[in-house]
């Protein structure tokens, strides 16, 4: 993410960052102490996000934010495989639900949603998109 920051960041774009301890209870620290995780622990070696990190949400189940309610309703699923649901730690599972960390949604400057990419999509998918965007 950072990349994207540094190849589209002065071209009316930014990432917008939300942790979520949904998928595997990878996530267990309190939002204070997420940005010392990224940097020490996951990724580590000092990294340090280009952009903003929000406080955890939910972005699945009955307390999910609306935010990621509307994306999801806006872009349909992007894998049909829903994936092991012993790691899901929300209910009820829905077939648009975010399926794993690091999934991203592109929005365009005027908050409609453009495109949905799930976590193993290759990177040069996702500027591709960004470049049409722009």
């Amino acid at each position: 993410m950072n990349a994207l920051m540094e190849m589209f960041g002065d071209l009316n774009f930014t990432v917008l960052g939300f942790s979520c301890n949904q998928f595997g209870l990878q996530s267990p620290e309190v939002n204070h102490e997420t940005l010392n995780v990224l940097k020490y622990v996951r990724p580590g070696g000092g990294f340090v996000p280009k952009f903003p990190v929000f406080g955890k949400v939910e972005v699945n189940g009955l307390n999910e934010e609306p935010l990621f309610t509307f994306l999801k309703e806006s872009l349909p699923f992007v894998n049909a495989v829903i994936g092991d649901i012993k790691k899901f730690y929300w209910s009820p599972i829905k077939v648009n639900d975010i399926r794993w960390n690091f999934e991203k949604f592109l929005i365009s400057a005027d908050g409609t949603p453009f495109r949905r990419f799930e976590l193993h999509c290759p990177i040069q998918s996702v500027e591709k998109s960004i470049a049409e965007l722009l």
